[in-house]
């Protein structure tokens, strides 16, 4: 049994907490302003970014598909990614991350991505990139890729859901454009 105290309560019968789920009320309702479809990439986050965007009633709408890659081959080559990328550069970089977002578009008919790859711990991560450590970038076609790397505190449900949150937050700003 994992230890959630760190993470926000969700109201009876949601699968999300409110915040989360306006989270993605708002990248879902930009999405559709801008007449553009959602593509995911997740590793670390194993679909829950996806699952959330789609505990939204409409986002059938908008939302294409999203791409889980867990398996660390799968996430060193997946959508497309060099697996000299991954060699020079971890398969949880900022990189890889970039990939997955920019390969998520090529490999869709989605419009924006947003990737998030890391290591939720207890186990994994390293000097560079310790437990904890989450990258992700969000894809637009005909913008630059935007990229950020954050470091989240707590177990490992907690640092999902931090990714979670922050992967929607950042598709939110790649939208607002």
């Amino acid at each position: 049994m994992s230890d959630n105290a760190d993470c926000p309560a969700t109201a009876p019968g949601a699968l999300f907490p409110p915040a989360l789920l306006d989270a993605a009320s708002r990248a879902l309702a930009a999405a559709r302003r801008q007449g553009v479809r959602i593509v995911t990439a997740e590793t670390v986050t194993a679909g829950l970014v996806s699952a959330c965007l789609t505990s939204v009633s409409g986002a059938s709408d908008v939302f294409e598909r999203g791409f889980v890659l867990y398996h660390a081959s799968a996430k060193a080559t997946g959508l497309g990614v060099d697996a000299c990328v991954a060699r020079l550069h971890g398969a949880v970089s900022a990189e890889v991350t970039r990939g997955l977002a920019e390969g998520a578009l090529a490999s869709s008919t989605a419009g924006v991505s947003v990737a998030v790859t890391g290591y939720a711990g207890p186990g994994g991560g390293n000097g560079r990139n310790p437990v904890g450590t989450v990258y992700l970038a969000a894809a637009r076609q005909g913008h630059p890729t935007l990229e950020t790397r954050r470091q989240f505190p707590g177990p490992r449900d907690a640092v999902r859901m931090a990714a979670l949150s922050a992967a929607l937050e950042l598709l939110v700003v790649r939208l607002a454009d």
